[in-house]
């Protein structure tokens, strides 16, 4: 197989990429923020039968590939496409059982689904599930760490890997097993409080650089104090006039991602990896910095979306030899 696509599909975004396989380089892409809720929502409007969903999805994922296709100048006929992400999850392609931690980092234990290609569908299928604990859930973040991990090797040292984002993850490893994770709800919880609160008058966004010292002192102020309580100090800096509504978007950005990081102050003997492919890479380095908490690699976004394609393929080639 000289190239295959890579479709990472989650809540509110969609990416599809002409991967070349020996070297994973990314050869075109496209992208939409049609994500699978979206979409499920479109596919819910036209009342259909629910055998033919799958048909539904694979619609929209055909007019990326034909985009592709257009700008290559090639058939892309036949090529394997690896799903990870939402497109396995309740709302998605076909909602495939989570498989369960701990699991190997090679993703021998990962759930995934092989589907033949069709007429109408040429191209082969897999689907990748997500996996599950007692109390927690994910889709996506799996496939990252078992790339992320291709490129590390044994982990002797408990180490934890951080995936920032709208639910965010700390996933715990050691040796070659992935043990256990948790789920905040970090970038949820910002757009929440920030649209949607008695909060939202008081901060304002902006896109000039963040104002440095309103962030370390949300990321301080989260250091020894109760969320529900220290939230309310945004709307009183307001009302006090000692900072601007864009100098109150970083205390609250700070705020939020320090009640995030600080549960990392109670694991001083593990190993701490940054693995942030969004434009808060620089604000999740200050806080953990400003926590004291100096991580043994900060992956760059590059390398994110690697381990996301490296991370589908070791995926997909254990799927083929069960």
């Amino acid at each position: 197989m000289g190239q295959f696509l890579s479709c990472d599909w989650g809540t509110s975004s969609f990416r599809l990429r002409l991967v070349a396989h020996e070297t994973f380089q990314i050869l075109a892409e496209y992208t939409t923020e049609q994500g699978i809720a979206s979409t499920f929502s479109r596919w819910n409007a036209t009342q259909g039968d629910a055998a033919a969903r799958a048909d539904f999805y694979l619609t929209f994922v055909q007019k990326g590939v034909e985009y592709i296709q257009a700008r290559r100048s090639e058939t892309l006929v036949g090529l394997p496409i690896i799903f990870s992400g939402m497109a396995s999850s309740s709302i998605g392609i076909k909602e495939l059982p989570y498989g369960t931690v701990p699991f190997d980092a090679e993703g021998k234990h990962i759930t995934a689904e092989y589907f033949p290609a069709t007429a109408a569908f040429p191209h082969p299928i897999c689907l990748i599930s997500g996996i599950r604990s007692e109390e927690d859930v994910m889709r996506g973040e799996e496939t990252q760490v078992v790339g992320v991990l291709a490129q590390l090797g044994d982990l002797k040292t408990e180490s934890i890997f951080l995936f920032p984002g709208t639910h965010s993850k700390h996933i715990w490893v050691k040796g070659h097993e992935v043990r256990q994770f948790k789920t905040y709800m970090t970038g949820e919880f910002f757009d929440l409080l920030s649209n949607k609160s008695i909060l939202s008058a008081s901060v304002e966004k902006h896109h000039d650089t963040v104002h440095w010292p309103s962030f370390n002192k949300g990321v301080e102020v989260a250091r020894s104090s109760n969320l529900l309580n220290a939230s309310f100090m945004v709307r009183a800096q307001h009302l006090f006039g000692k900072l601007t509504k864009e100098e109150n978007h970083d205390l609250l950005s700070g705020l939020i991602i320090g009640t995030e990081l600080k549960e990392l102050l109670h694991q001083p003997s593990a190993q701490i990896y940054l693995c942030c492919s969004s434009h808060l890479k620089p604000q999740y380095e200050s806080a953990l910095s400003q926590l004291g908490i100096h991580p043994v690699r900060v992956f760059s976004g590059e390398e994110i979306d690697q381990a996301v394609i490296r991370g589908q393929m070791i995926i997909y080639n254990q799927m083929k030899n069960r």
